[in-house]
């Protein structure tokens, strides 16, 4: 604080895309030359599978003669109780199979297939997928952008975009909910962590400092960002909560040495959010935010700031209040009602907190100023 001081198969599923006239054999001579025994495929699709593996066409072509071959031996284990299901080609165009017990891996072994011990059966994931299948249409999470049964890693991967929606928090506490069962990736396909809502007055740390976290919402392309004092994101650091990435700053107008506002952002990381609860450390229960209309009194102060080893700093355009702040208040949530008024900007040198219930003297950013300034739309209960 201031003072004043979608999953993809190898090799086939890739051809399957390219369709055009001319056909090779699995020999690679064209298809009036093929001899009896080998497939024939599309030309192209064939020389499309070989750029993508960095094979020849003729080793292409043979891929897909095993890949064929290793099909049909999979659908003859289907009345031995084998679920093809849970099978898959692996880079190296071999077929692998999921199993759950020793006796069915021998079985599909002995026909020349490989066998991988997995933890959750098809059954299982499909029963997973169709839970949250009904959950999504209950109310749809559009922050989510789509889930599905992968046999390679034998869990239900769910694609996030963001999180910053009632629906995308209670669809991903639905998912967190089966555990193992499922795995949760971002855009770009890496893990995000489950344990993804951060609610505002909690500790937030960068570097060697700490302040708390402020308001979610939302810009204009969707993104969700976290509202913040300027001075908490100043070199635009990477921000985390409870030793976790959360957040990095991506903006502020705050700066030392000239005149300066204490707004700032964050782009909040996918598979995380900012509740639109206010937490009160076990002070009584969580405090919706329900808009940001301004309270009528004490918000246009400004301030002279003189932090020890930085220059003097004016910053404008703050709210006045008699309540205590102490260091690593900054950017938390003003309050008042279920309307959110604000971010922690600093206090007083002298200020003395006794719990929830000192008193001092402190300022804050307006937050509706920020939201009108940056073109954002409020995280609401």
């Amino acid at each position: 604080m201031l003072r004043l001081r979608a999953i993809m198969a190898s090799g086939a599923a890739a051809a399957a895309l390219v369709v055009s006239s001319g056909a090779v054999s699995a020999h690679g001579t064209t298809g009036a030359d093929s001899p009896a025994s080998g497939g024939s495929y599309e030309a192209r699709m064939v020389r499309a599978l070989g750029d993508s593996l960095g094979i020849s066409d003729a080793s292409a072509a043979r891929r897909l003669d095993s890949q064929a071959r290793q099909q049909s031996v999979l659908g003859t284990l289907r009345s031995s109780g084998v679920d093809p299901r849970g099978a898959f080609f692996d880079d190296d165009g071999r077929l692998t199979v999921n199993v759950t017990d020793a006796s069915t891996a021998r079985e599909v072994e002995a026909a020349g297939l490989e066998a991988r011990t997995a933890r959750h059966t098809v059954g299982e994931l499909d029963a997973v997928k169709a839970a949250l299948d009904e959950a999504a249409t209950r109310e749809l999470p559009t922050g989510v952008q789509g889930w599905g049964v992968d046999p390679v890693t034998n869990k239900v991967v769910v694609q996030v975009r963001d999180a910053a929606t009632a629906a995308d928090r209670e669809f991903l506490d639905k998912a967190a909910s089966y555990g193992s069962a499922v795995a949760v990736r971002d855009s770009d396909g890496k893990a995000v962590s489950m344990a993804g809502t951060v609610y505002p007055g909690s500790r937030m740390d960068y570097g060697n400092h700490y302040c708390s976290v402020g308001y979610g919402a939302r810009d204009a392309s969707g993104r969700q960002v976290l509202v913040t004092a300027g001075h908490c994101v100043e070199n635009l650091p990477d921000l985390y909560y409870d030793g976790s990435h959360f957040a990095k700053g991506t903006t502020t107008r705050f700066h030392h040495g000239r005149n300066s506002v204490d707004m700032g952002l964050a782009s909040v990381d996918a598979g995380w959010t900012v509740a639109p609860r206010v937490g009160t450390w076990n002070n009584g229960g969580d405090i919706a935010v329900e808009g940001s209309r301004r309270a009528p009194v004490g918000s246009d102060y400004s301030v002279t700031y003189t932090d020890p080893g930085q220059p003097a700093t004016l910053v404008t355009n703050l709210g006045l209040s008699n309540a205590c702040d102490l260091g690593g208040d900054s950017g938390g949530p003003w309050i008042s009602g279920n309307q959110g008024q604000g971010m922690t900007s600093g206090g007083q040198t002298d200020n003395r907190c006794n719990g929830v219930y000192g008193q001092g003297t402190s300022y804050f950013q307006p937050l509706d100023d920020t939201l009108r300034y940056y073109g954002l739309s409020l995280n609401t209960a």
